[in-house]
């Protein structure tokens, strides 16, 4: 079966607005908002409530992830049966807790030895500089 580079296009998106959407909806279910969702996703959640009960979380998952992938190309204008996307694109469903892990960045490096090395004002002398601006306005205008 040859698939197109247009499809396979489709499907990668399809791909990856299913796995966002179904962690959206997912997370809107646990924090008591199902019911404000669109009946689309609230017919995907009821398929995957379904499934927990005959497998593994991860597992279910997947199996609605897949579900919302086929419809979304559909929807998407795909050609034919939706093809396998690319393993490197997908990620073990997982509930871990957190939505985000934050990483600290790496402290800046300044050099002092370059002597042409541009110095950033000091903010109390901008402030300064603005205040006697200021002052003399006033004097002047008076």
């Amino acid at each position: 079966m040859v698939i197109k580079a247009a499809d396979m296009l489709i499907a990668r998106r399809a791909d990856t607005r299913a796995r966002a959407d179904f962690a959206t909806w997912k997370m809107m279910a646990k924090l008591n908002g199902a019911s404000a969702l669109p009946p689309e996703a609230q017919n995907f959640l009821a398929i995957y409530n379904k499934l927990l009960g005959q497998m593994s979380e991860a597992d279910a998952g997947e199996a609605t992830i897949q579900e919302m992938y086929r419809t979304y190309y559909v929807e998407m204008g795909g050609a034919g049966k939706a093809p396998e996307v690319p393993a490197r694109a997908r990620e073990p469903v997982a509930d871990s807790g957190n939505v985000t892990t934050f990483r600290r960045l790496p402290p800046k490096k300044t050099s002092t030895s370059d002597p042409n090395a541009k110095r950033s004002m000091p903010v109390a002398l901008i402030f300064a500089c603005l205040v006697v601006v200021y002052v003399a306005i006033r004097y002047y205008w008076k």
